[in-house]
């Protein structure tokens, strides 16, 4: 049902004549977490940032606002926002597809505030086995919480997925093992990216590159029937791609970022400015200045959130693709699909402080501003 309501939307924005269109509004409305995990670039954020909150009225405009058929609800850590079942309920009383990811960490304890439905995915944070997440999330004993999770929210009808990032640690032998795990748990899908480096994750020795990227990806693929063993949530093109068999360039306005900030300019993995509305984002992006090949901060990038919905397109435009992928799975040898030229990509601008110091102003500013109301509204009431 996802996939077909999903496609007849694409088919509309084509034959519309639209070129940029939303996919998934990726949300995050707050940066808090409970884990510091290794290859995460949100939480060392000073706590005057961390303690915001988007509302459940933010988090409705940002879904009219763009009208994506489906919002990817991350963070952060989504379970400690106290509206959390509101916004929820609120997506799906609007139809639309709503995945919550979350490290499950709180899962137990507040699952009975949501109820099953079929738009409605748990998305559990599993990068890999025990060892592998544990690693991956610098806390020992993760793993078996988030796995008890999956399996009490499956026990309540609750559809589930298991959302993984690959790093350059990955074994292929073992990922591949622990997708067939996933899939003995009766888990209804896997979503699958390599890890973005972001400029201010704690550690950054441990990102793929581009041909590290496909040879990792053939290499678990072919443990699993070219892919063919496994269920994923993802366009098939966009997991040939990452084999290194398609060559695309990112479509970032295909899942854009509403945050605390506002609309993250120019995509959910890179914050180099914030606007307040959505079609200041798609009007006013220079989006020739963003990409692999045009800018060095993307040279790496292969994610989900930036090819995803170029492979959805591909697989709109040319569907005959999707047919050999369906018989005989990924392609895992091989040349690679050609690259993109890099020749001529600008060079990377280190912004990150600049809006952390502009949001830090604009809550130092309403906190003064509030100070001085309650002092007038005292001085009235004497």
């Amino acid at each position: 049902m996802q996939m077909a309501r999903i496609g007849s939307y694409v088919v509309k924005q084509h034959l519309s004549g639209k070129k940029r269109y939303p996919l998934v509004l990726m949300l995050e409305p707050l940066f808090r977490c409970n884990l510091a995990c290794q290859g995460c670039g949100k939480i060392d954020y000073p706590d005057e940032i961390l303690n915001q909150r988007l509302s459940y009225e933010d988090c409705m405009k940002a879904i009219d606002e763009c009208g994506a058929p489906a919002v990817s609800i991350a963070g952060g850590e989504p379970l400690l926002h106290r509206e959390m079942p509101q916004i929820v309920k609120g997506y799906i009383e609007r139809k639309k597809f709503v995945i919550l990811c979350t490290n499950a960490l709180l899962l137990a304890k507040k699952i009975d505030q949501y109820e099953p439905h079929d738009n409605f995915t748990w998305s559990i944070h599993l990068d890999g086995d025990k060892g592998m997440h544990d690693k991956s999330v610098c806390l020992e004993g993760t793993y078996d919480k988030a796995v008890a999770a999956l399996k009490l929210a499956k026990s309540k009808g609750f559809r589930t997925q298991i959302n993984c990032t690959l790093f350059n640690d990955a074994d292929p032998e073992r990922t591949a093992a622990f997708f067939d795990d996933v899939m003995a748990m009766g888990c209804d899908g896997i979503t699958v990216s390599p890890g973005y480096a972001y400029e201010r994750a704690p550690n950054q020795t441990h990102f793929l590159n581009r041909e590290k990227t496909k040879t990792l990806f053939r290499d678990v693929l072919s443990r699993g029937n070219g892919g063919k063993k496994w269920k994923f949530t993802q366009s098939e093109l966009f997991l040939d791609f990452l084999a290194g068999n398609q060559t695309y360039e990112c479509s970032p306005w295909s899942m854009p970022a509403r945050t605390v900030f506002g609309w993250q300019k120019p995509c959910y993995l890179l914050g180099e400015g914030y606007v307040q509305t959505f079609k200041e984002l798609i009007e006013g992006t220079d989006w020739d200045k963003y990409g692999v090949g045009n800018y060095e901060k993307c040279a790496n990038c292969m994610v989900h959130c930036g090819f995803e919905g170029t492979a959805v397109a591909d697989s709109v435009n040319k569907p005959y693709k999707l047919v050999p992928l369906a018989l005989r799975g990924i392609k895992t040898d091989g040349a690679f699909a050609p690259e993109v030229d890099f020749s001529k990509q600008r060079p990377a601008e280190f912004m990150f402080s600049r809006h952390v110091e502009h949001k830090l102003a604009e809550i130092k500013s309403a906190k003064v501003g509030a100070a001085n109301t309650g002092a007038e509204s005292t001085e009235a009431a004497e």
